[in-house]
């Protein structure tokens, strides 16, 4: 009798949805190859249907067929692959846009290619302008820099190719900054050869969370780590509304590029939220934007707790809710906050770069005023002392839906990890660091940190953990298929180790693209409207040339992006 029921109800819904469907044709019908909705209700279709950007059909070719009018437009698969818009759940998008117009350091091999680029663009600038650059990483590098402090270049070799520039190149990270003599000038660190040790003793000194790499008589090797980079970068022009709409327009068409629909901003100050806005205004605004406010600035978050979250703003492509906490540094820069020593630097464990008693204050308000709170924790002590404040705060304040957020989550102690369940604090992990950094992590925690708590995707989402993916562009590229590629396999993009670095934390494909979908739209309150193809939510797609779900592994990275669909708008098609 039940299946009798349940066969009538089907029977009806489809009948309801067809002969309702009847009466307008659809805008877009994409049909002709293999659907993944990741919808748990309905998993695969053949067809689906799309009318004024929402989703209306989806299903059969003969339920979506007679949607088709003359003025609709018809997508043919050819067999190739469609799932939701990939969502980006942590990245920095006006970091991607002016990454793309200063110096790429992300593929060089060595110090001296560093400078062989710097010289480059020393010769192709006029005296006295800036010179910046991102991605380096000296850890990846195919040979150790000599000399070297600490693991990192000195300065000498890129002072002497830019004596007349100012030159500034920021780590991989974030995390970690490089300058040359002449920028140390600017900034008062340093006369011809001598260095001024009241100034930087005053800022590592008095201030914990950052560290001015010194050689062995003190002078600065030119590294300014976590906090003490603004020592350089106060001093570096600031950017102006054409330098800023330039780097969204570069950073919006990138994501279309790689099936992106939507972004995660993760901590934006005054400047670029203006930006967004005036792109929201112009109809510039080609992706979804879901905006964490950065903590860096108190009086910002002043502001926003009196105005109170915007939600929605746009017809959903604009939504300004979070706020952005930074609890730790980097792993490639040693900051990030560890229980024990970094094995490849005895006596140091990290650094914390805000105060708990911040977090703590900054956990509470946001729960008060309706903001959900994302804090930066790569080591295992920042994740846990991150985790302490947030029970802390929801312990005096019970039963609201926070869907807090601790980003990145890269090496947690297995104690901690049924934490993310128990409190529902989501994991916003992004695949690829793994591929990227676990070949020298190992070095800086050991064999067995390494196996028990870093990266363990599998045994959060054991535990009942939401977790969620990107990649934390600029810091890496921001492939999708790359970061998914990484869950799926725990390879590098080379294809090492061939059964995958720990491969017993690797997640499912169907696990991996969630993540990167509805788990992501649930990550910041959007699930009810996007993250899968369901009747009812946006028309947020991306086509595949590839079937990521079926191919084998070493086939995954030469899917390429056909189409990128928002609001069912074609926004990108691959020539």
């Amino acid at each position: 009798m039940k299946l009798i029921r349940l066969v009538f109800l089907f029977s009806y819904i489809s009948f309801f949805t067809f002969h309702c469907s009847r009466m307008e044709k659809a805008d877009l019908v994409i049909k002709g190859g293999k659907i993944y909705t990741v919808d748990p209700a309905n998993p695969r279709a053949a067809a689906l249907a799309v009318k004024k950007g929402i989703i209306i059909s989806v299903g059969s070719h003969s339920l979506v067929d007679p949607l088709i009018g003359k003025n609709t437009q018809v997508i043919d698969l050819k067999g190739k692959t469609l799932i939701p818009g990939f969502i980006e759940s942590h990245g920095h998008i006006m970091g991607l846009g002016s990454s793309k117009m200063k110096l790429d350091l992300n593929g060089i091999k060595d110090y001296d290619e560093l400078v062989d680029m710097v010289a480059e663009a020393v010769s192709e600038t006029t005296p006295g302008e800036w010179i910046l650059g991102r991605g380096w990483h000296q850890s990846k590098w195919s040979t150790k820099p000599q000399p070297n402090v600490k693991g990192f270049q000195t300065h000498h070799k890129l002072s002497a190719v830019s004596p007349d520039n100012p030159v500034y190149l920021t780590h991989a990270s974030g995390h970690a900054g490089f300058a040359n003599s002449k920028a140390m000038e600017i900034a008062g660190i340093i006369s011809g050869d001598e260095f001024n040790m009241e100034l930087g003793d005053e800022i590592y000194l008095k201030r914990e969370d950052g560290e001015i790499i010194r050689d062995k008589n003190g002078k600065p090797t030119g590294i300014f780590n976590e906090v003490a980079q603004r020592l350089i970068s106060k001093h570096v022009p600031e950017e102006n509304d054409t330098y800023r709409d330039k780097s969204l327009e570069l950073a919006i068409e990138e994501c279309l590029q790689n099936g992106i629909t939507s972004f995660q901003d993760a901590g934006s100050g005054r400047a670029s939220i203006d930006t967004y806005k005036r792109f929201l205004n112009s109809g510039k605004m080609k992706i979804r934007l879901y905006v964490m406010l950065t903590s860096r600035d108190p009086d910002l978050l002043k502001d926003w707790y009196q105005r109170g979250t915007e939600i929605g703003l746009g017809d959903n492509f604009l939504t300004i809710r979070a706020i952005k906490l930074n609890a730790d540094g980097a792993l490639g820069s040693r900051g990030a906050w560890l229980l024990s020593d970094y094995t490849d630097r005895p006596g140091h464990a990290g650094m914390s770069t805000q105060e708990l008693s911040y977090v703590r204050e900054v956990s509470e308000k946001g729960l008060l005023y309706g903001f959900q709170v994302n804090t930066h924790a790569i080591g295992d002590r920042a994740v846990r002392e991150v985790l302490d404040q947030y029970e802390y705060v929801f312990e005096r304040l019970p039963g609201k839906d926070h869907r807090f957020r601790i980003e990145h989550a890269q090496h947690i102690h297995p104690e901690d990890i049924p934490r993310f369940s128990d409190m529902g604090v989501i994991a916003s992990i992004q695949g690829i660091h793994m591929s990227s950094d676990r070949p020298w992590a190992i070095n800086r925690l050991g064999k067995k940190r390494i196996e028990e708590g870093a990266y363990v995707w599998r045994n959060l989402l054991k535990s009942g953990a939401v977790v969620i993916n990107g990649t934390d562009v600029p810091v890496e590229p921001i492939s999708p298929i790359e970061s998914f590629y990484a869950s799926v396999t725990r390879k590098t993009l080379e294809g090492d180790p061939p059964d995958g670095y720990e491969p017993w934390q690797k997640m499912t494909r169907g696990e991996a693209l969630k993540s990167y979908t509805l788990a992501a739209a649930y990550g910041a309150f959007e699930e009810d409207f996007k993250g899968s193809i369901k009747v009812g939510k946006v028309a947020d797609l991306t086509i595949l040339s590839r079937d990521i779900m079926t191919v084998p592994d070493d086939a995954i990275l030469g899917t390429k992006i056909l189409y990128t669909i928002v609001n069912g708008k074609i926004e990108y098609k691959a020539e």
